[in-house]
């Protein structure tokens, strides 16, 4: 771990550390806040839940087409610079709230919102991800991938302790101020170099950047450069790296299926409880606490020991199996003490992404990180816009006052499902020497 951080990665642990926090404390408060602002006094609102449900589909939207723009321009202008887009404008929704949490101001704040989240969300992680790969041997990616999950579930913990102590008047200023710092500590202490090893000089939209073409008027004779936006992938660039191998296919398909089991939770798990057991700020922040502080000690403590001895596939395995557990009896939960419980799962669940993304690394060359993290956090970003037409609907009709039938966690059984789907799928996939050590072998064939 000492080698690692001595890369200079600590800066960028740091920095995600800060803007994680900053995330994670409002949303113990925002169902509150969203359930007092639609339908005060009530415990079960399914304007709230449909509302919530299509933000996180437009959010989905608008992410899978930045995301993989994100990544893509950041293999050639570097990690820094388009880091900084989605840290900023994240700070503006939580300013709104800050200032002031009536009806008016939180329509506001849910317009805004939507709109800087299709920005922000996926693109930091995918960013951060590439980053580390940038800095990292492959043979060490998994253990940097899961400390990097685990500096995000430090920051989880953090984030939910401060919000589970602090008044709801105070948690939106502090979350704001919070991200403040973690854009200044960035743009300040983190060091960040073109893929390849160039400092990052120029300005972004220099055409000076060379990436040559041959001209057709000459025979080739004499190169020119391409335009910087000639190298915006479109769909068809998205669909055929995925396509380029057979383990980028099925790794795509489990990266689905994990988003839509996420944005299924995220669309249903605190309406759930809030109708089930009456939850308020304090008990999600209480269970968002012990399940944070399970995968902080996962991926900071358990993930370097394990992935040394066992394969990522099986991590991620094992994950997906884990989870897969954990929601059924969630979805069955007959005592508020069962949702705590069950948290204990996530020791493993979070092994679930580092897994992936680190197999997929491997895959890869160093100038191909940012696109092909940006593909994957895309395709989530999809399955997150297909997650709450599912799960939102599906979730208010069965805490209604007339559902089909008394099953009140049917939703959650429905998202085990897609966990297990990805289990099965994950199973499938053979792995395949890493871009790497194909680089070295040809490298080989060419000396000999």
């Amino acid at each position: 771990m000492e080698k690692l951080l001595s890369c200079g990665v600590s800066h960028l642990f740091v920095t995600l550390f800060l803007a994680t926090a900053a995330g994670v404390m409002v949303m113990p408060t925002i169902t509150d806040v969203t359930m007092a602002a639609l339908c005060p006094g009530r415990d079960e609102c399914s304007l709230a839940i449909y509302l919530s449900g299509f933000q996180q589909a437009l959010t989905g939207l608008g992410a899978v087409v930045i995301t993989p723009l994100v990544g893509n321009l950041s293999d050639k202008y570097g990690r820094k610079a388009l880091l900084t887009l989605p840290m900023t404008v994240s700070i503006i929704p939580l300013a709104i709230l800050a200032y002031s949490r009536e009806r008016n101001f939180f329509y506001a704040y849910y317009v805004v919102r939507t709109l800087t989240a299709m920005i922000s969300e996926g693109t930091a992680s995918c960013l951060a991800l590439a980053y580390l790969a940038d800095n990292t041997s492959p043979e060490k990616r998994a253990s940097a991938f899961g400390l990097l999950t685990g500096v995000c579930s430090a920051a989880f913990v953090c984030g939910t302790l401060a919000s589970r102590l602090l008044a709801t008047d105070y948690i939106f200023p502090i979350a704001a101020i919070s991200s403040m710092v973690a854009i200044l500590y960035m743009r300040i202490f983190l060091e960040d170099r073109l893929p390849g090893g160039s400092d990052l000089v120029q300005p972004m939209l220099k055409e000076e950047v060379p990436e040559l073409t041959d001209r057709e008027d000459d025979g080739g004779e004499f190169p020119r450069p391409t335009s910087a936006f000639r190298k915006i992938p479109t769909l068809n660039d998205v669909i055929d790296l995925i396509m380029s191998s057979t383990l980028l296919s099925q790794a795509a398909v489990v990266v689905f299926f994990t988003g839509l089991g996420e944005g299924g939770l995220q669309a249903s798990i605190m309406y759930y409880l809030k109708a089930r057991f009456h939850f308020d700020k304090n008990q999600f922040a209480d269970l968002m606490l012990v399940s944070g502080a399970a995968g902080a000690v996962s991926q900071l403590v358990l993930m370097p020991l394990l992935a040394p001895v066992l394969s990522e596939a099986k991590l991620l395995s094992i994950g997906l199996l884990v989870g897969c557990i954990g929601m059924i009896i969630n979805s069955i939960a007959w005592a508020i003490w069962v949702p705590y419980a069950a948290t204990i799962f996530s020791v493993f669940s979070v092994f679930v992404n580092p897994s992936l993304r680190s197999i997929v690394s491997k895959q890869v060359g160093q100038h191909e990180q940012g696109k092909v993290q940006g593909c994957l956090s895309g395709l989530s970003s999809l399955a997150q816009i297909a997650a709450p037409i599912i799960f939102s609907p599906l979730t208010a009709l069965f805490l209604s006052d007339h559902p089909p039938f008394n099953y009140p966690g049917f939703s959650l059984l429905c998202i085990a499902i897609t966990s297990m789907i990805a289990l099965v799928l994950s199973l499938m996939m053979k792995a395949s020497p890493s871009s790497s050590s194909q680089q070295a072998s040809s490298s080989v064939r060419t000396e000999a």
